[in-house]
């Protein structure tokens, strides 16, 4: 008769601590539905912020305007004007820097539910996707991560290109129609530029979607709704965003109107 077996011991095992239980409603987030809560709330603010960037930069187009007895371009106008927002409420700026606060915080937990649900979802050893209705579909969801990562780091480029100026020694505070037309005249950085809203174009085509699934929008009476917001927001950005270097570089957009700086001149039409 064989003697009875005892398991062997492979050693101490680890012993794993059980995570903190953070308080009502942060505890939401330690959940994979509150990622995707924040991820949808988050996203919907950035969509908020890259439409009405867009529309601003349109501005652009318009060129030289009358501005307190002086010719300005439009967009620097729209600039300065940004900074005066709820001027005497708020001090200069400190309504912009409010906004600007909110914005990185938003992209900050974006990135970080994210990052979790992924983390999250190879721990489970399964992929984030639920089945889509066509292929575009499937192939944006499939290349999320990949166009989120080029938008993280051309932002930071952006940022040091036209923001801080960082990367041209022609930067001036306040130029920004100038600003945006010296750097875009570069055909590397126009590249740059039409590569990433690219990237931003389709990430949106994607998020788009899933921000509707996890708000509880995925119902089929909103189909038509949330296929013209899907293909509309990333068309209206892609279009509206890869006019820009396209303008500059072709020469429908400068920054050389001679009269920017001059006061205005009234004709006897005008008077």
């Amino acid at each position: 008769m064989a003697a009875p077996t005892t398991a062997r011991s492979s050693g101490p095992q680890k012993i794993r601590k059980r995570r903190t239980q953070l308080p009502f409603p942060l505890n939401l987030y330690q959940t994979a539905v509150g990622k995707k809560w924040v991820m949808a709330v988050t996203g919907l603010m950035l969509i908020g912020f890259v439409l009405g960037h867009m529309f601003g930069n349109i501005k652009m187009y318009i060129g030289p305007v009358a501005e307190n007895g002086v010719w300005e371009y439009d967009l620097d106008v729209y600039a300065e004007y940004l900074r005066e927002l709820l001027v005497p409420i708020f001090p200069r700026t400190w309504f912009l820097w409010l906004l600007r606060f909110g914005l990185i915080g938003a992209f900050g937990l974006h990135i970080h539910a994210a990052y979790s649900l992924t983390y999250l979802n190879n721990k489970a050893n399964q992929s984030y996707k639920s089945k889509r209705d066509w292929q575009a579909a499937n192939w944006a969801s499939r290349t999320t991560r990949y166009t989120g990562t080029i938008i993280l780091f051309y932002l930071i480029f952006h940022l040091a290109d036209l923001t801080w100026g960082l990367l041209s020694s022609d930067w001036e505070r306040g130029h920004v129609q100038a600003n945006v037309v010296n750097s875009l005249e570069n055909p590397i950085v126009a590249l740059i530029y039409i590569v990433a809203n690219i990237a931003l174009a389709i990430h949106l085509f994607h998020g788009v979607r899933s921000m509707f699934q996890t708000l509880g929008l995925n119902n089929p009476r909103f189909a038509l709704i949330r296929q013209g917001l899907q293909y509309g927001i990333a068309a209206v950005v892609l279009i509206g965003n890869l006019s820009f270097p396209i303008a500059v570089l072709t020469g429908v957009v400068d920054a050389d109107d001679p009269r920017i700086g001059t006061p205005v001149v009234e004709s006897a039409e005008d008077s």
